[in-house]
């Protein structure tokens, strides 16, 4: 079974959901960061800052994604593949 200090967050996060996150899963953050190869201070950065940082490159790019405030460029959406049917839920 996988802790939540071993997956990156779920995508989309904003900066509050994200550290909410932290704080539902009793994660410590700087841990998270070690575990995922991350600088603290980068991750940090993000929950500090007013203004966001653009997580353009680089690592501010991986931290981006590891909390889900970014979308992995590396995931695929294989769009051959069928779209399956979404029921209806009745009112």
């Amino acid at each position: 079974m996988t802790t939540p200090l071993h997956t990156p967050l779920p995508y989309p996060q904003t900066r509050q959901t994200a550290r909410a996150w932290f704080l539902d899963n009793g994660v410590c953050i700087a841990e998270w960061a070690r575990d995922q190869g991350l600088s603290y201070q980068r991750v940090k950065d993000f929950f500090r800052r007013q203004q966001m940082p653009k997580g353009v490159r680089g690592e501010a790019h991986r931290v981006a994604v590891a909390l889900g405030l970014k979308k992995n460029p590396n995931l695929r959406v294989d769009l051959t593949a069928p779209v399956s049917q979404v029921s209806k839920r009745s009112v």
